[in-house]
């Protein structure tokens, strides 16, 4: 029994008209009404969806990746502004006369009255992974890879890498909504087609941590055009000061990762200042160390030379695949 993402939340929606629910709940409802449809999604999906925590994650990022193909497929389904958005099913009013959006943050009910499951277990930096994954393809369109440490070489000694290899990079198609003339025309010009973007993902900052991470995410994404250090949690407002205050200097920026919500929650608090070249020099290094940063510019080759994306080859929620 295969689970129909976008029918489903339509149908859930519609049952329950003009209620507001953010994507966790939804997939809550999912998780316990359709176990059968979820088992089989377990199952069948390429990433390690072994615990409930995980597979639950995962159904909460393809809600937001599919917003797009969900209302498409039935305009009356909506979203309110802000973060985290929610979601609803217009009234025959609101909908009849396109009404103004929605600021409404309020208002979330017991999805369908199904209990909530039971205890998830304390989330691992690992798992901050695919939920970032989801998030950057949802939000700006881009390919992310993970890049490995572990599949580093160690020609250096034990400290040889340290600081070098950033979490995820991530490719930009610059082109994916213009004409097809104009990305003929600038592949034929020689111009960019991509930008080049880096990640380095951290559970939580505190004043303890945040400058040795921010310079962690220095170091390892001087290569791209932007670099981003990822938390799940900033603990104070004077970590976020220290933070402000290091991007002012140095242009990493910060994205706040909503664990529960990734594709809605999360956003950019401090935006990176773009970097006009990518570092060809610092690409070679590592790539020449990690074999996943060489399949990560090996993709980016194949991109340019034939204007194609292989999204197999990245680490996209399984409905974008």
């Amino acid at each position: 029994m295969k689970l129909n993402l976008r029918q489903t939340v339509i149908d859930f929606l519609k049952s329950h008209p003009e209620e507001r629910f953010s994507a966790r709940r939804i997939a809550l409802w999912i998780f316990e009404t359709q176990r059968e449809a979820c088992e089989e999604k377990r199952k069948r999906s390429r990433q390690n969806l072994t615990s409930d925590t995980e597979l639950l994650q995962q159904i909460v990022a393809e809600i937001g990746a599919n917003r797009p193909e969900i209302q498409k497929k039935e305009p009356r389904v909506r979203t309110t502004e802000g973060r985290p958005r929610l979601y609803y099913y217009a009234g025959q009013a609101e909908y009849d006369e396109i009404l103004r959006p929605t600021h409404d943050s309020s208002g979330q009910t017991d999805a369908g009255g199904g209990r909530r499951p039971t205890s998830f277990p304390a989330l691992t930096e690992h798992d901050l992974y695919p939920l970032l994954c989801s998030y950057l393809h949802a939000e700006f369109g881009l390919y992310p890879k993970r890049i490995d440490e572990k599949r580093a070489s160690n020609r250096r000694g034990p400290n040889g890498n340290r600081w070098l290899f950033p979490d995820l990079a991530a490719m930009e198609d610059l082109g994916r909504e213009w004409n097809a003339d104009i990305r003929d025309c600038v592949r034929e010009y020689g111009d960019a087609r991509c930008r080049l973007w880096s990640f380095e993902v951290k559970l939580k900052l505190n004043r303890s941590n945040v400058r040795e991470a921010w310079f962690q995410t220095v170091s390892n994404s001087s290569w791209s055009n932007y670099g981003y250090l990822v938390a799940a949690e900033v603990e104070d407002a004077d970590t976020m000061k220290e933070l402000r205050l290091l991007a002012a200097a140095h242009g990493i920026g910060l994205i706040v990762l909503d664990t529960e919500d990734p594709t809605e929650g999360s956003e950019i608090r401090i935006p990176a200042r773009e970097r006009a070249e990518v570092d060809w020099d610092s690409c070679n290094r590592l790539a020449e160390e990690n074999a996943d940063f060489r399949d990560f510019i090996r993709q980016i080759r194949q991109f340019h030379q034939t204007g194609d994306i292989k999204t197999r080859d990245w680490d996209l929620p399984n409905d974008s695949q």
